[in-house]
């Protein structure tokens, strides 16, 4: 691990992807090489705007986003590609990644397609590969629950959707077949679920809520994913990812829109930061609690935060310029580069000349510099 320059997202899919090697029982897992050998066939993934690979941009009230024009794209595509991101997003890379090191340390990725957007199949064919399933501005809170507690939705899709759409995508995959078919495809499956409950956290501050008042929602946001992987589970999974949340407080626009206590080291906001702190502590309680329950399966936990916080701390040591709380591609200026009304690719906004030197991408999510693992 230590030979990477860039750790953010990069470390956590090579952890995500050593753990998923010995989950498989894989013989090499130890010396890190032919990780996973062709043990798995497909992959399904949860999530948000983080792990979305096109569902945003066919879904009708985000279809015209910014996010469907240049400059989104522009480092890999070289056109908008449904990813909120100059490039290549963590899904992309953990299908098909390979690292460079030696020949001794190589770390490949889980050798398979790139699962099919769910609203972009329509037959059983489509998802063959998998499918990704989730779609940016996903809660992991119904919208209902949400307006209840004086929170507004800006996508009405919640992560209970997302597992209902795997449902409809496993159904098409086995059909009228034996349940033992099913279990052939979710076995030999890998579920991602990413970093679900951001939205529902962002949302509750933006409605004008005290961040003590939104980690209220905490044990409801890690219930609707605790019910999530039972689906999952229940389905067949053998080896299922979660992840954690990232450090709130360092993300350029929870800075900008929600002003608070600074750590004197990151600037980042402590407050923010312990609400992540929170969620992540619920969410890896709840992971023990499903393994003791499920034996024989593998739930692992992506740690998202201490990754994303080392690289903030210290960006010049992965790579990164000098202004790691700042977003490249947005209007706003000021340390963070971030008004929340000048979208990236909006007029009045502006691209940063080199990318690559910035953990944020447009303030909300990552460059592929800080998803893609490099040596």
């Amino acid at each position: 691990m230590a030979q990477f320059q860039r750790l953010l997202v990069g470390l956590i899919l090579a952890a995500v992807l050593l753990l998923v090697a010995e989950a498989a029982g894989d013989p090499d897992a130890s010396g890190c090489r032919g990780l996973t050998r062709g043990r798995y066939s497909r992959i399904f993934a949860f999530g948000n705007s983080l792990t979305d690979t096109g569902n945003a941009a066919i879904y009708p009230p985000t279809a015209g986003g910014t996010f469907t024009e240049l400059p989104y794209g522009q480092t890999y595509f070289g056109r908008p590609s449904g990813r909120a991101s100059d490039g290549r997003i963590i899904t992309d890379f953990l299908v098909l990644w390979r690292s460079c090191g030696s020949t001794t340390h190589a770390v490949d990725g889980l050798k398979v397609p790139q699962p099919t957007p769910y609203l972009a199949g329509r037959t059983a064919a489509d998802f063959i590969n998998g499918s990704n399933l989730a779609i940016g501005g996903a809660t992991a809170l119904e919208p209902a629950f949400l307006e209840a507690r004086g929170v507004t939705s800006f996508v009405l899709v919640a992560l209970s959707y997302e597992t209902r759409w795997f449902e409809n995508v496993l159904q098409l995959l086995v059909g009228s077949a034996s349940h033992h078919a099913q279990l052939s495809i979710t076995a030999s499956s890998v579920f991602f679920v990413g970093e679900m409950g951001i939205n529902d956290y962002f949302l509750s501050l933006f409605s004008n809520h005290t961040v003590d008042e939104t980690a209220s929602l905490v044990p409801h946001v890690v219930g609707a994913i605790r019910s999530a992987l039972l689906a999952t589970l229940a389905a067949g999974a053998r080896t299922v990812v979660a992840t954690g949340m990232p450090p709130l407080g360092c993300a350029p626009y929870m800075l900008a829109l929600f002003p608070g206590d600074y750590d004197r080291v990151t600037g980042c906001d402590t407050r923010l930061n312990a609400l992540a702190e929170l969620h992540n502590g619920e969410l890896k309680r709840t992971l023990d609690e499903l393994r003791r329950a499920h034996p024989g399966r593998s739930l692992l936990y992506g740690d998202v935060y201490c990754t994303i916080r080392a690289a903030v701390t210290s960006p010049a040591k992965f790579g990164f310029g000098d202004a790691p709380l700042a977003a490249c591609c947005r209007g706003g200026g000021g340390p963070y580069n971030f008004k929340f009304t000048t979208f990236c690719g909006a007029p009045g906004s502006t691209a940063c000349a080199d990318p690559s030197k910035s953990i944020s991408w447009d303030g909300i999510h990552f460059t592929e510099a800080a998803n893609r693992p490099q040596c």
